[in-house]
């Protein structure tokens, strides 16, 4: 596929095209093995657009490929205590499986990275399953690595605890 069919741009959360393209892609990748395998309520992404407008700390970039939405890394900006600036959390980071092997996550990261140094941002976070190598060799192929300050007391690690029954 051409290069110059790819179109890799921050998202306009009030952009109806822009506001499509996120549920797509968010949805094709909840309904992925790999985002849990249950698609998203309709209802919940028709107001996604809505509630990520709301928080100015949020931002989204698409990927799209002969105008079709392609791809998708949604943002939120936090705030690391130690280095007193902020930071990039990246939380969702998707593509659509028949755009794939075209560079698409390489893309959209480097516009993130855009985004972050642009907002003075000292580093940018992820997480990963770690049975997802694809994802892991496309973000150590980026330059990220596993998040540690000392190797005696090893890797960090993503917790959760869900608040919804």
């Amino acid at each position: 596929m051409d290069s110059a069919e790819i179109l890799v741009l921050q998202a306009s959360y009030t952009n109806p095209l822009h506001a499509e393209a996120i549920g797509i892609v968010l949805n094709h990748y909840a309904e992925d093995p790999m985002g849990g395998g249950h698609p998203i309520a309709p209802e919940l992404l028709q107001r996604l657009p809505e509630e990520l407008a709301r928080r100015p700390y949020a931002f989204s970039v698409l990927a799209f490929v002969g105008g079709e939405p392609a791809g998708l890394v949604n943002c939120f900006e936090g705030f690391s205590t130690f280095a007193c600036k902020p930071l990039v959390n990246v939380h969702d980071v998707a593509v659509v499986g028949k755009f794939r092997g075209l560079g698409l996550s390489q893309k959209m990261l480097c516009k993130v990275e855009d985004i972050a140094r642009q907002r003075g941002c000292c580093k940018i976070t992820l997480e990963v399953l770690a049975g997802n190598a694809v994802a892991q060799g496309a973000y150590r192929k980026f330059g990220f690595a596993p998040g540690m300050f000392n190797p005696d007391h090893g890797q960090m690690l993503f917790w959760i605890k869900n608040l919804q029954a």
